[in-house]
Parts: C-alpha cells; sequence; structure tokens
C-alpha cells in the first residue's frame, strides 16, 4: 500500500505528538528537553490553522507515520514571504523516501501560497538531514557555532536555502 501525503487533522494530533516527542527524547533534531504536552501540541496545531501554515501527513496503511510543516521565518513583515520547514518521521520510516515526499508537498504548497524562500535550520552533526536537503535544492547559507546545547554538548545550527 503506497504511503498517501494528505493535509492533517485534528485525529492526526497525537501521532504528530508521539513523533515530535520521540525526535526531542532521541535526537538533536529538536533542541527541546522535555517531551510535549497535548495541550502544546493543540495550541501549535491552532496556530498553525490561525495563520493559514500548513500542516500535512504521510500515512501508511491508516497510520500516521509522519508530518511537515512550515511557519513564517521571522516575525516581521519584512520576512513575509520567508518560511522555514520542519519534517519528521517515526523513527522506523526514516530513511524510505517519506520525507522526499513530504519535502515536495511542502515546497508546492508554498509556491501555491505565494512564498519566495524556504529555509532549514538543521543541527550540524545531522549530515544525512544537510545531504537530504542539498538534493532538493538548498544551499547552506549560515553555520552558528555552540548556540544550542543538549546530551550535555554543545551544538551548531546550520541555515539551509532554498529560492522557490
Amino acid at each position: 500500500m503506497p504511503v498517501i501525503i494528505r493535509s492533517a487533522t485534528p485525529a492526526d494530533l497525537p501521532a504528530i505528538l508521539d513523533i515530535t516527542n520521540e525526535a526531542i527524547l532521541h535526537t538533536t533534531a529538536i533542541y527541546d528537553y522535555a517531551p510535549r504536552s497535548m495541550a502544546a501540541q493543540e495550541a501549535w496545531w491552532q496556530d498553525k490553522q490561525a495563520t493559514g501554515m500548513p500542516v500535512i501527513v504521510a500515512e501508511l496503511e491508516g497510520q500516521t507515520i509522519g508530518f511537515g510543516s512550515y511557519g513564517r521565518f521571522r516575525p516581521k513583515e519584512g520576512y513575509k514571504y520567508s518560511v522555514e520547514h520542519s519534517i519528521y518521521l517515526a523513527a522506523h520510516y526514516r530513511g524510505q523516501g517519506i520525507g522526499s515526499t513530504l519535502l515536495r508537498e511542502l515546497m508546492a504548497l508554498a509556491v501555491a501560497q505565494g512564498l519566495h524562500t524556504m529555509v532549514a535550520g538543521i543541527d550540524a552533526a545531522n549530515e544525512s538531514s544537510i545531504a537530504f536537503h542539498k538534493k532538493y535544492g538548498f544551499v547552506e547559507v549560515g553555520r552558528l557555532p555552540q548556540v544550542g546545547f543538549k546530551f550535555e554538548r554543545w551544538l551548531d545550527l546550520v541555515f539551509l536555502q532554498k529560492i522557490l
């Protein structure tokens, strides 16, 4: 059965929360320390809905196995055509091409919304995510050394950008 990419619904929030919390607890993809609550995930959802920013999911055999979204890169009005995106997959579905499908859909949605550029903020040690983004035309535009701290070590943040 093929993976289906579709707009998320409130029914997807528990799976999105599980995927997010796994990334928080076991990776440096999210620089938070503590798992999020359902209330926090619902607030995130409401913000996306209020600002017209998409949340999409990857579904396989009726199960939500990944999601992607974007939001304004920075809050000032002059940044309104730039977004920063996120894509997360359940751990056992990574490396199977599902992230590529989510990224292509996010880029298409951004173009349809008249956006100009998409930014990715990635932990510098996550070489696979950096290579993944470069495969889709993202270029490294900045590196901020030791701006994050997690798992008892300093983390560098890499920014990649794609002009849509």
